[in-house]
């Protein structure tokens, strides 16, 4: 039993042979899929996906790469269906990304704390993209009292020490497939570092390729390979680790099925 937290499956890479990739999915073991959407277009075809699918659920945000084209109709827009939409567990992605050059900072980050209030007025989770921001992720995670509602950080890339800063605000951690890599020191030290109960894992798929397909496109089944290196730097069993995750994501999606 895993759950998939961070998906794009309704991305153009899966265009020909979407059903088919969310069967494999099913075959290796995935229960349950977060699908994201992070722009008008995506919001619709992730809530589609969700509709269609019982085990696939949904998260709706502006992605700060789109910052630049969001307009106060659309944070509306989200709040209506996030009320309304019942397969709607997230407000994500959501955060700052500072590696392209695609929207202004300014406008990121007045961007990043209207989602903030969104979700506190909704009391959803929210899911945090963070791309060379680290402190600033932080500072306005505390400025807008984000642990009120508390969520994911999505493909975390941060230290030991700032992961626990990300658990004093009431955040889960969560590894996706970069845990795999051979010389990826860090989100290693991380997941043996954050206490089981705090741990999430997800594919972030097309993206993030584990290993032994690095190179390839992702999708959601491949979940497994990462659920199996955490395991083994946790030195517990898979069993356990799919368990055991499985169980925080449904808590931070407050799922109680």
């Amino acid at each position: 039993m895993l759950f998939d937290t961070h998906a794009h499956l309704d991305d153009e890479k899966y265009v020909e042979d979407q059903e088919e990739t969310i069967d494999r999915a099913r075959k290796n073991g995935v229960s349950y899929i977060c699908n994201i959407g992070y722009n008008r277009e995506t919001i619709e075809s992730t809530l589609e996906l969700a509709r269609r699918y019982d085990f696939i659920y949904a998260a709706i945000g502006w992605h700060p790469q789109e910052a630049i084209h969001m307009k106060d109709a659309d944070i509306q827009w989200m709040e209506e269906l996030a009320r309304n939409e019942k397969k709607v567990v997230a407000i994500g992605e959501i955060g700052l990304d500072y590696y392209w050059d695609t929207s202004p900072k300014e406008v990121q980050l007045e961007v990043f704390r209207q989602q903030i209030c969104m979700a506190k007025r909704l009391q959803l989770p929210i899911i945090i993209h963070d791309r060379e921001a680290h402190q600033d992720i932080l500072t306005i995670l505390r400025e807008e009292k984000a642990e009120e509602v508390g969520g994911i950080m999505h493909c975390f890339s941060g230290s030991v020490e700032m992961a626990k800063e990300c658990m004093d605000l009431n955040f889960y951690i969560s590894l996706a497939g970069p845990v795999t890599f051979k010389n990826a020191h860090k989100p290693k030290e991380v997941a043996k570092a954050v206490p089981l109960d705090r741990l999430l894992v997800e594919t972030d798929c097309p993206y993030l390729t584990p290993h032994p397909f690095r190179g390839k496109r992702n999708e959601s089944g491949y979940v497994r390979y990462i659920a199996e290196e955490v395991a083994s730097l946790k030195e517990v069993s898979f069993e356990k680790l799919a368990e055991i995750t499985t169980k925080n994501a449904k808590r931070v999606f407050q799922l109680t099925e």
